[in-house]
């Protein structure tokens, strides 16, 4: 069954559960109407159906490799690159002034879940180039913007993060890349950076690294890290990309899956580059952008969720395997069939509707400047990046069940999206570090967006939920009351509980919408509120039983 792009899904979930409506009625997104949202929409929904979705298994059964250390992608990729910087969806969010369409960010993340879900792999690049132009935007120099911005929104350059080194990978305070001054405002860049995604392309013009590394004068750990743009080719004096700098890419990674972006080493050996932001403030400006980034992959679960689901409906449409409840039916008329399909289908728009109120947030607080907003935002990013990743690797993997003995064959193509979804649980901060940055800095206001959310919820006529909400409000005062070695061992607990009732208020939400949803959000209730309990029960039991055995008792 090939991928159909969930144009009118999206479009509900905007409308009847995120609440878009406010967004567009704000002055900065005025032009975010509904006939440019469907025309958004719509014509994005046709280049993946079209152009892109032809490309996944391409990707997966001819990655991308290094030839003489030149990157070649995939067949067909540079073609599908094109589309979507010609069709303007790398800098949909951008600055106009920059040639950006200033347009909300829950539009983007809408048109990033179908470029996901028709070729991962692919849209790993733009939404990469979309971090780094967020994070030029609010820390760079207007010289910076001015040349480099203009060419990431065009897809003439591409951009990357470079963070992890062989000795620094959550402990980004390790890092031992250099960077000295030149005596010209330029700065020499030397060290090696490892896993970045997308390195490295032949088909855009220059890469532009931006890349973490100390001063001479650093003081250690992350308070003494600054950030550097490094580009691959050095713009000249008309700002066109020049020379080559001193850099290069010493290998790609063979992975698990997603074998068409290329994960590179790089190697910088006195690069010339140019300060972003601050001295010593590097970590600040490159969380603008991972903090895009972590919404964007948990969307990359929700892209591969949708695509599985799709891929296993199907399957389980067209098999037909043992006695069924109607006559000649397809193996969709089992039970325990049904119990997969059904879940899966739950799982994905759960995740949708909390991606998709994350966005609004954030749209939200940049329109009006609300610190709520902004603290909603805050609140919900860590949420959507690892529910929305555990919830990819689970519907790939029920995918895969569906399927049966089939799926464990990699002709039929459920195999690869279970490999291309299982990275997004550990890139741009591991999903364990997204719970404790939920119980650890967003607690920090003594759970005062966590409250503003439960109240929210709590507002509900469903008795269950309700009930559910009050036991999710205890377990957050709880939280804000314990040490962080307590909060952090029920870290992962907190985060799967608040997304669980989260995900059934989204569908109770739905279904008050649209009554034919209604059956749906009964199953999600049934299934998601018993889950959430469980999971708030674990999350109150403290780091003593974790510790209580020594690394050599364990190891035993």
């Amino acid at each position: 069954m090939p991928y159909r792009a969930p144009v009118s899904e999206l479009r509900f979930v905007l409308d009847k559960v995120a609440g878009f409506d406010r967004v567009a009625a704000t002055e900065a997104f005025a032009e975010a109407t509904p006939e440019t949202v469907d025309a958004i929409l719509t014509e994005a929904g046709r280049m993946c159906d079209d152009v892109l979705a032809p490309l996944n298994r391409k990707g997966d059964q001819h990655p991308a490799h290094l030839e003489n250390g030149v990157v070649r992608t995939s067949p067909g990729f540079a073609d599908g690159f094109r589309a979507i910087a010609e069709g303007g969806w790398i800098g949909m969010s951008a600055d106009p002034a920059h040639g950006g369409m200033g347009l909300p960010i829950a539009l983007t993340m809408a048109v990033n879940e179908m470029i996901g879900s028709a070729c991962l792999a692919l849209q790993l690049n733009p939404l990469m180039t979309q971090g780094q132009i967020e994070a030029l935007e609010a820390h760079a120099s207007d010289e910076i913007k001015e040349t480099y911005i203009p060419k990431l929104v065009s897809g003439e350059w591409c951009g990357t993060m470079n963070l992890t080194e062989p000795q620094a990978g959550s402990d980004v305070g390790a890092l031992r890349t250099k960077a000295e001054p030149n005596g010209d405002g330029t700065y020499a860049v030397t060290g090696q950076k490892i896993y970045i995604s997308w390195g490295d392309n032949d088909f855009a013009e220059n890469i532009c690294h931006l890349v973490l590394a100390r001063l001479p004068d650093a003081a250690e750990g992350t308070r003494g890290i600054s950030l550097f743009m490094v580009p691959k080719r050095l713009p000249d004096a008309d700002g066109n990309a020049g020379q080559a700098n001193s850099l290069r890419v010493v290998s790609l990674e063979h992975k698990l899956g997603l074998h068409g972006s290329p994960t590179a080493v790089m190697e910088y050996d006195g690069a010339t580059g140019w300060l972003v932001g601050e001295p010593h403030k590097g970590m600040a400006a490159m969380f603008t952008m991972m903090n895009n980034a972590r919404l964007g992959v948990g969307v990359q679960g929700l892209s591969v969720a949708e695509a599985a689901l799709q891929h296993a409906i199907g399957y389980a449409l067209d098999r037909k395997q043992g006695k069924t409840r109607v006559p000649d039916g397809s193996i969709l008329e089992h039970a325990d069939v049904r119990r997969m399909i059904l879940g899966m289908k739950a799982e994905t728009f759960a995740v949708r509707a909390l991606a998709m109120e994350c966005a609004v947030a954030l749209d939200m607080a940049k329109a009006t400047g609300d610190v709520a907003w902004r603290a909603r935002g805050a609140f919900l990013t860590p949420i959507a990046k690892a529910f929305g990743t555990d919830t990819g690797i689970k519907v790939a993997g029920d995918g895969i069940q569906v399927h049966g003995g089939m799926g464990f064959v990699e002709e039929t193509g459920a195999a690869q999206f279970l490999r291309d979804v299982r990275v997004t649980a550990i890139y741009e901060g591991t999903n364990g570090i997204q719970a404790m940055d939920l119980v650890g800095r967003k607690l920090m206001d003594g759970g005062a967006a966590a409250f503003a959310l439960l109240d929210e919820m709590g507002a509900t006529e469903d008795a269950a939920l309700r009930a559910a909400v009050d036991e999710l409000r205890d377990l957050t005062e709880w939280m804000v009351a314990q040490d962080m070695q307590d909060r952090f061992a029920g870290a992962v607990s907190y985060l799967a509980a608040f997304a669980r009732v989260l995900g059934t208020h989204h569908h109770l939400k739905a279904a008050a919408a649209d009554p034919a949803r209604a059956h749906l959000a009964r199953f999600a209730r049934g299934r998601f509120l018993p889950e959430a309990r469980a999971e708030m029960a674990k999350a109150r039991s403290g780091a003593d039983e974790l510790f209580a055995l020594s690394a050599d008792e364990i190891a035993a």
